[in-house]
């Protein structure tokens, strides 16, 4: 008895389910990848090192947003034009690099809100060392402190005439800043000296001016007198103990307008959505086939039929056939001549004389079937003369023979 031979199964190279989550875990990282590329640099551009909220350099104010945070509720940090119109005290740092038409822009954006700009003062070189670190080397120039005071009030900056060596912040006595910048004011809200201020008030706006950033920054907070004195000059501004918010715009944050930001944000998110799903359903529709495969066919079908056929559909697109029933009269006026034996050099009307001559049961029968055939405006009065033409020349073969 012989053994039977069991063939295997043949077996799929793949398996369709594997394919179908490697594509998804494919295009899940791709769209991780680029939303990531889309908004990575947003939050990493204000941290450089300079006059930011984010900086941990002795220019910077990364002390004071930590400083609040462990005295109180976490600062919230402005990126967006919506985040600028939340009603908080807005901290504005202003450093050298920052963008003056991002700084017009808040003042539009917070005229009815509680506002500090902090002035710039040091000039700065980054140490190639200690990634983040600021090496100061001397004071702003006057007309660069003032260029950016200007925008926010009528006023310039003084330096280094005032005798003051200690600031009364709130009661508490702080040692004066090197190279104090101060402005005029007959009301300051922090004093340094006769109608000098380190802190002053606009009159037709709740915006505040911090003239010397020593009072606050990095390098300010390494003092626990001048710590404390940080924290009651934010106080002072903000009676009723509410949260702190530093802006990130005027360092770079929000406004680099990017063409991908379109497809995922508003309004243009809903086209996105759109596209993806029209995608979605292409893709579904395609891996799997519904009824067997339909073959192409062709323009143009083969056969003497389907060539009359498609040359009368191509003579009706083209709105030719008012003049094919007069020249099909003039091609079966020569047929039928040439059939029933006419004589050699009739034409025209001669010749219809001399084919109605034939027929011996109807006057003018060619003729008139030629007329009618030459007349017709339509498909259906075509045929029908056409046929009837075709009639009279195959009936009066017919009687010859």
């Amino acid at each position: 008895m012989s053994a039977a031979t069991v063939e295997p199964a043949a077996q799929e190279p793949f398996n369709r389910r594997t394919l179908f989550w490697g594509i998804f875990a494919s295009l899940l990282a791709a769209a991780g990848f680029f939303l990531l590329s889309t908004y990575a640099p947003d939050f990493r551009q204000p941290g450089n090192g300079g006059a930011t909220p984010l900086s941990k350099s002795g220019v910077g104010y990364a002390g004071l947003a930590e400083w609040l945070r462990l005295t109180g509720e976490t600062p919230a940090m402005a990126r967006t034009d919506q985040d600028l119109g939340t009603d908080m005290l807005l901290i504005v740092t202003i450093s050298p690099e920052s963008d003056p038409a991002a700084l017009d822009h808040i003042l539009e954006l917070r005229q009815v809100l509680n506002t500090l700009f902090v002035l710039p003062k040091w000039q700065t070189l980054p140490l190639e060392e200690h990634e983040g670190w600021k090496m100061k080397f001397g004071r702003l120039p006057d007309p660069v402190v003032n260029q950016w005071l200007g925008r926010i009030a009528k006023t310039k900056i003084g330096v280094g005439q005032s005798k003051v060596r200690q600031l009364n912040v709130e009661g508490r006595l702080v040692a004066a800043p090197d190279e104090l910048q101060w402005v005029a004011d007959e009301h300051p809200i922090i004093a340094a000296g006769n109608d000098k201020a380190v802190l002053t008030e606009l009159d037709d706006k709740p915006f505040y001016i911090l003239t010397d950033p020593d009072l606050i920054n990095n390098a300010a907070l390494a003092d626990s007198a001048q710590a404390a004195a940080a924290l009651d000059l934010i106080a002072l501004l903000q009676p009723e103990k509410g949260r702190v918010m530093f802006d990130l715009t005027l360092h770079g944050a929000g406004r680099k307008y990017d063409l991908a930001k379109l497809l995922v944000e508003p309004p243009f998110l809903a086209l996105t959505l759109t596209i993806l799903a029209a995608a979605a359903l292409a893709f579904l529709h395609g891996i799997g086939r519904f009824g067997p495969p339909r073959a192409d066919q062709r323009a143009i079908a083969f056969g003497k039929g389907a060539l009359v056929d498609t040359t009368a559909m191509l003579l009706r697109r083209a709105g030719r056939l008012e003049e094919l029933g007069g020249r099909y009269a003039a091609l079966m006026r020569v047929r039928a001549g040439a059939l029933l034996g006419a004589p050699q050099g009739l034409q025209g009307e001669a010749l219809d004389h001399w084919l109605d001559s034939r027929d011996k049961d109807e006057v003018s029968g060619f003729t008139a079937r030629a007329q009618a055939a030459g007349e017709a405006k339509n498909l259906t009065q075509m045929h029908e003369a056409a046929e009837r033409l075709h009639d009279w020349t195959a009936r009066r073969l017919g009687e010859r023979r």
